[in-house]
Order: structure tokens, then sequence, then C-alpha cells
């Protein structure tokens, strides 16, 4: 699952983008994502849903997630997270050892 995982971050503070900045949490802790967004009473519950998929998906547990969005779409809170997990040196599914 994780190789050397350190604290990272991806994106921006533009409009239309999301920053997502990761840390490792110690085993057993669990997935925490903290959320602040400018659409967060219409779209809180939708964005949450995506890091989380992503996240399972990626079979990544037991890390803290930050997440401020700027009215980010689907496809850019997806890929700004696989970024941020890949920059934290988490092993994704199709990569080479």
């Amino acid at each position: 699952m994780a190789n050397n995982v350190r604290t990272a971050q991806a994106g921006t503070l533009e409009s239309n983008d999301i920053m997502l900045t990761v840390a490792p949490g110690p085993a057993g802790s669990g997935i925490q994502l903290d959320l602040d967004s400018i659409v967060l009473a219409q779209y809180g519950p939708a964005i949450r849903q995506t890091i989380l998929t992503v996240l399972a998906e990626s079979d990544v547990t037991d890390v803290y997630i930050k997440a401020v969005d700027r009215g980010a779409l689907d496809c850019t809170i997806r890929a700004r997270t696989l970024a941020v997990l890949g920059r934290a040196g988490f092993l994704l599914k199709g990569e080479l050892v």
C-alpha cells in the first residue's frame, strides 16, 4: 500500500480547482477528511464521496486529508486526489514497484 509515505500537496486555490494536502496517519486511525468549500452546502457530500471513493479504489487508509475546494468539477477532484496520493508516496493500482 505505502512506501515512505510523506506529507504532500496538489492543486491550487484558483477558481474551479481544489487544493488537497495529505499526511500519513497512525496505523488504525482511518481516514480523516477535513473539507472546506465555497459550495459546501450544495455539493459537500458529493465532494467528500468523490475523495473517499478514490481513496478506497487506491486502498489508502490511515491518512489525514485537508481539502480546500473552489468549485472543482468531479473529474478535477479525482485527478487532484490521485496526484496528491502519488506525490505522498502511496503505490497506486497499476504502478510498478
